[in-house]
């Protein structure tokens, strides 16, 4: 019988990867506000009734 023990294993991210992680977020929020800021409204309508089609959500 062959007995092996693992190492343990981190659980959660350093604290150098917090600042990386919030600036990516942020980085991508803020590309969505520029998108749809930007965008004709019918093209931002047109999108979220799409979207509300895919998700067999009832809209009209």
């Amino acid at each position: 019988m062959t007995t092996s023990t693992l190492a343990p294993v981190a659980v959660g991210a350093r604290s150098s990867e917090r600042p990386v992680a919030v600036a990516l977020a942020a980085i991508l929020g803020l590309g969505l506000l520029f998108m749809v800021g930007f965008s004709p409204a019918i093209a931002f309508h047109n999108a979220a009734h799409d979207f509300r089609h895919t998700q067999n959500f009832p809209c009209h």
